[in-house]
């Protein structure tokens, strides 16, 4: 296999990696995941940022850029095509906000696969956020389950209280799947009215939703519904790792009982929200 890139310390304190595109093919095996993922944390250098701090900072730009971009090539464009499992054909590109500005729409637009990145873009590289790109696909390709469950309030206190497993009066679980769009409803209608982008906001959205909820409808007031939504699978989650991170399951309260052994998942949120909220904006429409 071949080895990742070597990296260096710039005059600055950070990570600067040599990158050299021979190093990712050829006759040589492809980084894997678990590598790919760290080299990745070793330049996130926007996570916490605020846009304007992460413009602002112009250190190494062009090489960032050129790092970004073969990130995102190994990961969701040439990676892809050794998958054996059936994955979402979409690749997703990030106008830079330097090119467009703040307010020019659409924020991204999206690919359908194809073997080479070249024929999937048919702007300047320098007219993409390379960074924002590859975390937008890091998001999109990564399998997501919401359970939402009617729990009793009073069990709600007393598992906060004594950390005890929490039982559900009724609970449905659902794959759904993140996007940088979001669907607006209105409760008189089944059907959506629009889709609009909500980048850079991610949104879940969850098919047929109206056949697996259906019974799931607070009648009782001491009850509420309980949400929890989970990241268990896809790109986000190193394939060689999968067997060492099943001890760092985080079990959601949702869940009933089980000695198997469950595959590794990380809970992205959690909450409730009681019969008297669910009533006011129902009635509010």
């Amino acid at each position: 296999m071949a080895a990742p890139p070597s990296t260096s310390s710039s005059p600055s304190g950070e990570i600067a990696v040599e990158r050299s595109p021979s190093s990712f093919g050829g006759g040589d095996a492809a980084p894997s995941r678990l590598e790919l993922l760290s080299m990745v944390k070793k330049h996130s250098h926007l996570i916490g940022w605020t846009v304007v701090e992460a413009e602002d900072d112009a250190s190494d730009v062009e090489m960032d850029d050129k790092f970004w971009h073969e990130m995102l090539d190994l990961f969701f464009v040439r990676g892809r095509v050794s998958k054996s499992r059936e994955e979402d054909d979409l690749v997703f590109f990030v106008n830079s906000m330097k090119t467009h500005g703040f307010e020019d729409p659409p924020p991204f637009f999206v690919r359908r696969w194809a073997p080479k990145l070249e024929k999937l873009i048919n702007v300047s590289a320098s007219e993409i956020d390379w960074e924002r790109s590859f975390y937008l696909n890091l998001v999109a390709h990564t399998s997501y389950t919401v359970t939402v469950a009617i729990c009793s309030i009073g069990d709600l206190r007393n598992r906060a209280e004594k950390s005890k497993r929490l039982p559900p009066v009724y609970k449905v679980s659902k794959t759904v799947y993140a996007s940088p769009t979001r669907v607006n409803f209105r409760l008189d209608r089944r059907k959506a009215v629009e889709t609009v982008p909500a980048y850079p906001n991610i949104c879940f959205s969850v098919d047929d939703f109206d056949d697996p909820f259906d019974a799931v409808v607070l009648s009782d007031p001491e009850h509420c519904y309980c949400v929890i939504l989970n990241a268990h699978d896809g790109a986000a989650f190193p394939e060689e790792t999968k067997s060492k991170n099943d001890s760092s399951n985080i079990q959601c309260g949702a869940n009933s009982g089980s000695n198997q052994v469950n595959p590794p998942k990380r809970t992205l949120f959690s909450g409730y929200v009681s019969y008297q909220n669910v009533r006011e904006a129902y009635d509010d429409g």
